[in-house]
């Protein structure tokens, strides 16, 4: 058993895919989101879209550099995470403006301090405003904010996020076919909208970083940060402390910001390449939960992705990857390792979608290719060899 399922997470969510098997699958079974007809107001030519996700445990990373640093201000990255899951899942059906988000936080109050649920919550608008000068129009509704010692040691922050939108204007994965060629975009770097460099990580497999990176001093001094009843190898088996520090491009930062840098959004790419590549873009993967194995679940017919050409591994993962000694299947089916948006498209388009996202300070290439095949797979190939999933 990996020491991801170990601490009671799933990167492929088995249990909770089962639950839901019985739903409705929407309008667009392969679609990146789940869309039902406009029922609000009737009209045929619009769906609505209503989404929820979260910063997941990346908020106990902040709770123990806030608790360490007294520096409150970590908090507003995480409000940039509960957004940007929810917004970049929405990127991948199309809809890239005029969205609607209401906030969920509960807190334990006897952790968690007034100043903390501020920092979110201006944090959030803050990262709205910015937005705002993209051409991306987000609305905050405001939304529930719960004392609830009983349920969570410390806190968690989600959200929801709504949009309504033109049939014609929906990108619902359908048109995937064989020999698509595959765009990544990648996740780490420095973006024209981003403030300081981005490792990377996002918001998934953070409870695999925390463990596998951080040491038992975070265990013994802050015991509100893990499940209790989980056996002592999987708590806190790294070599770090927050304040240790990585040297990437001749630049030192602290493991503590790296393990912590905000989710990067792709929306203001997306704009431009919805405005003006629409009907050259077959589909579109959001690299989240399932890490490189998350296309697998939305093609449209039995087909055979070939990645071949993946970015070069973010440090923070190689340092994740070193101390826990995790093999590379599981990496890459945890954790993004290096993109985390992917557009199925054809090779002209390719070549332009690239140039753009370089003029956004986003690195971008050819990442793969797809093959007719008799069911589904991927091969994903490195100098590590190649794997099958």
């Amino acid at each position: 058993m990996s020491l991801y399922n170990k601490r009671g997470v799933s990167a492929q969510k088995e249990e909770v895919h089962a639950a839901i098997k019985k739903l409705d699958t929407g309008l667009y079974a392969h679609a990146f989101c789940k869309m039902y007809p406009d029922y609000l107001t009737g009209n045929e030519n619009f769906v609505n879209i209503s989404h929820a996700d979260g910063a997941g445990t990346k908020s106990i990373l902040a709770y123990l550099y806030w608790k360490e640093t007294g520096d409150v201000s970590v908090w507003k990255g995480i409000a940039q995470d509960a957004v940007a899951m929810n917004l970049d899942d929405l990127l991948c059906v199309g809809a890239y403006n005029n969205f609607l988000f209401s906030s969920t936080i509960d807190r334990n109050k006897s952790k968690i301090s007034g100043e903390v649920l501020e920092a979110i919550i201006n944090g959030t608008q803050e990262f709205f405003d910015e937005m705002k000068k993209y051409g991306i129009n987000i609305f905050y509704l405001g939304g529930e904010t719960a004392d609830v010692g009983d349920v969570v040691r410390t806190i968690a922050v989600n959200g929801t996020i709504t949009v309504r939108l033109e049939k014609n204007k929906l990108i619902t994965n359908e048109k995937i076919d064989a020999d698509n060629v595959i765009v990544g975009f990648a996740s780490y770097g420095k973006s024209l909208y981003e403030n300081e460099y981005n490792s990377g990580l996002g918001s998934n497999g953070l409870t695999s970083a925390r463990h596998d990176v951080l040491s038992k001093y975070y265990a013994e001094k802050y015991p509100e940060t893990f499940e209790n009843s989980l056996s002592n190898d999987v708590v806190y088996i790294g070599k770090n402390k927050l304040e240790d520090t990585i040297s990437i491009n001749n630049i030192s930062y602290s493991i503590g910001k790296l393990l912590l840098s905000p989710t990067r959004t792709y929306a203001p790419l997306m704009k431009i390449l919805l405005e003006e590549y629409f009907n050259d873009i077959n589909g579109i993967i959001h690299c989240s939960g399932g890490g490189q194995t998350k296309c697998m679940k939305y093609l449209p017919k039995p087909l055979r992705v070939i990645k071949n050409n993946l970015f070069d591994i973010p440090p923070i993962m190689q340092l994740i990857q070193t101390n826990s000694g995790a093999d590379f299947k599981e990496m890459y089916q945890v954790f993004n390792m290096g993109h985390r948006l992917e557009i199925f498209t054809n090779a002209k388009a390719a070549e332009q979608m690239i140039k753009i996202a370089n003029q956004l300070g986003i690195d971008a290439k050819v990442i793969g290719y797809t093959e007719d095949s008799i069911q589904n797979e991927l091969f994903i190939k490195g100098n590590f060899g190649e794997i099958k999933y």
